[in-house]
């Protein structure tokens, strides 16, 4: 059902835990279930369609969109904004309301399952606006992981690359405005922020620019192209 782009793997066992797929008109209760090319699956009454050829589209997310097929308080996704026309579609993973940038679309739930593990050790860079100070010294030791609030990130690359504005005053402890270049692997929820963070540093602006090969390139907000079959 995944490589059918009917939903994401997680999606699919709530959908057969609240019993509305079946095989051959047999209700599931479980998705440990082997069906064959022949069994006929239907989800709320409706036989899913023949699996489509895998498709990949790169979107340029805007800040203030969900990336979720639905919120229960209503406010906008990034699914609300896709063009007509485009199929059915689910993310590799996940960008937060105020992160900008590439978001990958497939229509394929196991690519994007694949995409998205850990061990795929592909890599997510990020430019990151922050507020505050901090040395090229204190970000290389992030190289080695680090632990914020109890929880274990990985290795992560930052490299500072300029400062915005400097402070109008000549006090140098004073903050200022930072970009920073930030690579990570693991993509953990709001990960990048959190690290920062945890280095004295306040993110205000979070723009990623590619996951794995895939880049962002000069795509404009809020538009999405396909990925071609190389």
């Amino acid at each position: 059902m995944a490589r059918a782009g009917i939903a994401s793997r997680r999606e699919v066992e709530r959908l057969i835990g609240l019993g509305k797929v079946a095989v051959n008109g047999r209700l599931l209760d479980t998705p440990a279930t082997l069906v064959t090319r022949d069994d006929v699956i239907t989800v709320d009454g409706k036989p899913i369609g023949t699996i489509a050829a895998t498709r990949v589209w790169r979107y340029h997310k805007p800040v203030g969109l969900l990336t979720t097929h639905n919120d229960p308080a209503g406010r906008p996704t990034v699914f609300d904004a896709m063009p007509a026309g485009l199929p059915r579609v689910i993310s590799v993973g996940r960008l937060d309301i105020n992160t900008e940038g590439l978001l990958l679309l497939t229509n394929d739930g196991e690519l994007a399952r694949a995409l998205e593990l850990p061990t795929s050790s592909l890599v997510r860079q990020y430019r990151a606006r922050a507020r505050g100070r901090v040395t090229q010294d204190q970000l290389d030791k992030l190289k080695d992981g680090v632990t914020v609030d109890g929880e274990r990130y990985g290795p992560i690359e930052a490299t500072l690359d300029k400062v915005k504005e400097k402070a109008a005053d000549t006090d140098s402890r004073a903050p200022a405005n930072l970009w920073i270049s930030v690579s990570i692997t693991e993509g953990k929820n709001r990960e990048v922020r959190k690290v920062l963070e945890s280095v004295g540093l306040t993110v205000n602006r979070l723009i990623r620019l590619a996951y794995g090969p895939f880049q962002l390139g000069t795509l404009d907000t809020g538009h999405v192209e396909e990925v071609g079959p190389a």
